[in-house]
């Protein structure tokens, strides 16, 4: 017998005696106290029928539904009582479905001493406060997720002494400033609350390195100088302040957080210029600094320093001077939006090697980054099809490029042409000249083209009837002339998309010129006008002449009576 055949052997024997031997092991069950206490907290709930297996007839509560325990010791080690649609991607199985909970959070929670996971997401408990001894859990929790509840109230001091701990309590309504955590918290996601006051007590003044990861502050009433504080922090990946009322600059201490991957200010009032202190965060993803009131020039440095850039939104805010062409070099950029600003000169020509937006292939459809407890899933608001949307699950297969309302001038680079896996071009609002690009149509991903409002003269390309996919057009306001290219979709579009143009055919009407809608109304108006007038000399003839024949007739009648 030869070795192999030996080795295979000695296998099969091996497979068979451990597959008995564990077999042979009783599993445990649960403990006694900790199913009276699961039983106890079923007593509290309303809708306590979606646990029905949740009985004291059922001994082994290991096997009830949403109850997790230790294989070797039987204790409770996980509730999954939620419907959790958090932004970290565990590696725990969950149970699909929601529950919608009510009723009243029991104080036999406390009695499960070795509950490490608590999720109590997206159930109907509040209105109400949270009771205070619900808060000792922290101290024993690895997890803890009651985010989608109405819960209201103060949240206090989170000092918890666990090794990590990962808190959702987002989508409540929370009052108060922040609290404080201790520097074992790894997640804090307080998004979508009512917090308020400044970030300064939060931030500054740590004796030690925190150990925080993800830092999710976005929907709530902030206010005040975003702290220049940062330097304890340097394990964070990803800052999420949107939706505040933050003002002062960017802090150049977050040039520190050389972890960083994602940082999203977006919808404050910040103002001043990019510091180049972020040239140290190189692991960068997305940055989302949109609808503030930034100023400077885009520094070129970020095509070079942040060549992992996934994302760029820099829309509505007040920066100038040209597009760098150090952009070019992001080779995995697939979202570049520098929408409503006072950018000016020609669009690079180099905008081709942006070769993420190139490939046609289909990327994951989340855009996460990794922590120690999971994948953070990243999510942006985009203006698509004339639509802001916000993406969170597809937002990885969005390609754009929305260089409008700009002062941008020369003509659309053909090279914009090769960007072959775009969904999204849009250049309106800005003074491009030339013809549209003839080799448009190799685009064939295209969802939505917009570039309205400009100097743009020729006609359409036949190209762009190859655009299978387009949803989305607005070609008005240029100086476009010709026929519109027939027996395509471009004659499902309405009339709105091509006004203030010199274009003709179906789908408009038969002149060869579109009038602008602001000129039709005028006229509208005018001839209104005039019938207005038409209308009053007539009325003044009609009474005249009718005076004239009844005048003499009601004198004489007033005359007869008298007499009688």
């Amino acid at each position: 017998m030869d070795f192999v055949a030996i080795y295979l052997l000695m296998l099969l024997c091996l497979n068979i005696f451990t597959d008995g031997f564990s077999k042979g092991i009783p599993q445990p069950s649960c403990i006694k106290s900790e199913r009276q206490a699961l039983l106890k907290i079923k007593q509290q709930l309303k809708q306590p029928n979606m646990l029905a297996d949740w009985k004291a007839g059922n001994e082994d509560c290991c096997k009830w539904v949403r109850v997790f325990c230790n294989t070797v010791t039987g204790h409770v080690t996980e509730l999954q009582l939620g419907s959790s649609n958090d932004t970290i991607a565990s590696s725990r199985s969950k149970k699909a479905g929601s529950l919608k909970l009510g009723g009243k959070l029991s104080p036999a929670l406390l009695d499960l001493k070795h509950l490490s996971y608590l999720d109590l997401s997206n159930n109907d408990f509040g209105p109400t406060q949270i009771p205070d001894w619900f808060w000792n859990l922290t101290s024993q929790l690895q997890y803890l997720n009651i985010s989608g509840n109405q819960f209201q109230g103060k949240i206090p001091d989170l000092l918890t002494n666990q090794a990590s701990l990962v808190l959702d309590l987002s989508f409540n309504n929370f009052t108060g400033s922040l609290p404080g955590i201790s520097l074992n918290v790894t997640v804090l996601d307080l998004s979508n609350n009512v917090l308020s006051g400044s970030m300064s007590q939060f931030l500054c003044h740590k004796k030690h390195q925190m150990k925080l990861e993800v830092l999710n502050l976005e929907g709530n009433h902030l206010s005040g100088e975003i702290p220049d504080c940062w330097e304890k922090w340097r394990s964070l990946v990803a800052i999420e302040l949107c939706n505040n009322n933050f003002s002062g600059g960017i802090p150049s201490s977050m040039g520190a957080l050389t972890s960083l991957e994602s940082l999203h200010l977006r919808n404050n009032h910040l103002e001043g210029e990019i510091p180049d202190s972020l040239t140290n965060c190189t692991q960068l993803l997305t940055l989302d600094f949109a609808a503030n009131h930034l100023s400077g020039e885009i520094p070129p440095w970020m095509g070079e320093r942040l060549s992992k850039l996934i994302i760029i939104s820099f829309q509505s805010n007040r920066f100038h001077g040209h597009v760098p062409e150090q952009i070019c070099g992001l080779s995995s950029l697939q979202i570049l939006d520098l929408s409503h600003n006072n950018l000016s000169g020609n669009i690079p020509s180099c905008i081709n090697n942006l070769t993420a937006m190139i490939s046609r292939k289909m990327s994951h459809g989340k855009i996460s980054y990794k922590t120690s407890k999971g994948c953070f899933f990243d999510n942006m608001a985009l203006m698509m099809k004339g639509t802001m949307l916000d993406y969170s699950n597809t937002l990885g297969l969005i390609k754009l490029v929305d260089l409008s309302d700009n002062n941008l001038s020369g003509e659309i680079p053909e090279e914009m042409t090769m960007l072959t896996g775009l969904l999204s071009l849009n250049l309106s609002k800005n003074h491009l000249v030339g013809k549209i690009p003839s080799n448009i149509g190799a685009i064939k991903t295209l969802e939505c083209v917009d570039l309205s409002e400009n100097n743009l003269s020729g006609k359409i390309p036949d190209s762009m009837s190859e655009l299978s996919f387009l949803s989305y057009l607005n070609l008005s306001y240029n100086n476009l002339t010709g026929q519109i290219p027939t027996g395509t979709q471009l004659q499902s579009f309405s009339t709105s998309s091509f006004l203030g143009t010199k274009l003709y055919g179906p789908p408009l009407p038969t002149s060869k010129t579109l009038v602008p809608a602001s000129k039709i109304v005028g006229e509208q108006v005018d001839n209104r006008k005039q019938v207005d007038w038409n209308f009053i000399w007539m009325e003044i003839g009609f009474w005249c002449g009718f005076l004239c024949v009844a005048y003499p007739l009601l004198v004489t009648n007033s005359l007869d009576a008298c007499i009688s």
